[in-house]
């Protein structure tokens, strides 16, 4: 038995979220079938370095799962592949240690979130990016953003439904990209809270928008107040960019 590590990408727009839910298509439903067609059995493990919600996209999620079958790694991707519908894709493929986890051995992420400044919804982009019809001042968001890397309390940016108590999380990098006709929200964590970059985006966007002023968000950050916060972003912008497992 050996453990395989693979990076894998997919269109969010189609799946109810990553985890599996009954009576739904989800990414780890997918997988599930193929690998098991693949070890013919229904049931396969698969354990991803965490979930994503409906409509949220990854372009490097991380998963691992155990198998005997006797394929060269190099073969993997292309045989998942063969079995995987066009909106899921594996990347890359690796033998791991048998004491690697997606999840746990994961030592930080990447997150995404892309606004597209237009009058018209392009049908081309309308599932990929959140449509603005005017442009947020970049640099009121960027004054910002300084506030959040560092270690906090993050309640005021996590979703009220989480039965998450601990909510002490490490921002390591913030930072807004403008990029003309687009702004891109590249954020790097230790690892982030159910709904958390998707309220930290949409407050961000508040204050872009002059709705609040960049001092609000140490203020947010400091009260603790999921109620303090801005509303929750849409899913289609965000996306899982990278899962890092240090050195």
């Amino acid at each position: 038995m050996k453990r395989i590590k693979a990076v894998i990408a997919y269109d969010g727009s189609g799946f109810s979220g990553f985890q599996v839910q009954p009576n739904k298509r989800t990414v780890q439903a997918v997988l599930i079938q193929a690998l098991g067609k693949m070890h013919k059995q229904t049931e396969f493990k698969v354990t991803a370095s965490g979930r994503t919600d409906a409509k949220v996209h990854a372009l490097g999620q991380v998963i691992h799962f155990d198998t005997w079958l006797a394929i060269p790694i190099a073969r993997w991707p292309i045989a998942i592949n063969s079995l995987l519908p066009a909106d899921i894709r594996v990347l890359t493929a690796e033998e791991a240690a048998d004491d690697f986890h997606a999840r746990f051995s994961a030592a930080g992420k990447t997150y995404r979130y892309k606004w597209k400044i237009s009058n018209i919804i392009s049908p081309f982009t309308r599932n990929f990016c959140t449509h603005l019809p005017i442009k947020p001042d970049v640099e009121a968001m960027r004054r910002a953003a300084r506030a959040f890397p560092g270690t906090h309390d993050f309640s005021s940016f996590c979703s009220a439904n989480t039965p998450v108590i601990d909510k002490v999380r490490t921002v390591y990098q913030l930072e807004l990209e403008d990029r003309g006709d687009e702004i891109h929200l590249v954020i790097s964590g230790s690892g982030f809270l159910y709904n958390m970059v998707r309220i930290i985006a949409g407050t961000l966007l508040e204050i872009g928008m002059g709705i609040r002023s960049p001092e609000e968000a140490a203020k947010i950050i400091a009260a603790q107040d999921r109620d303090r916060a801005g509303k929750t972003a849409p899913p289609q912008g965000l996306y899982l960019e990278k899962v890092d497992y240090g050195s």
